[in-house]
């Protein structure tokens, strides 16, 4: 893989040539969306209850964990902190 300045994958990318030969695809970062582990205790009712809905739309209990605090998260009015 040739090395090339800034400027040229710029002008390249801009004229629509495939530039992706040139991207360390290893190295991609996207911020503000790295994982990080956390545990959370749910009571049996709640678990048995995101186990229905998992099933019912065919993903995992914790896909639907995600979705749910996702969609609350965005509901909530932006704070300034």
């Amino acid at each position: 893989m040739k090395e090339m300045t800034t400027e040229e994958f710029d002008e390249r990318f801009d004229a629509g040539e495939d530039v992706s030969h040139a991207l360390d695809i290893a190295a991609v970062r996207r911020p503000g969306l790295q994982q990080r582990r956390v545990n959370v205790d749910f009571p049996t009712w709640m678990i048995d209850a995101l186990d229905r809905e998992a099933k019912r739309i065919g993903v995992t209990r914790q896909s639907v964990i995600k979705v749910w605090i996702a969609e609350r998260l965005e509901q909530q009015p932006q704070s300034a902190a």
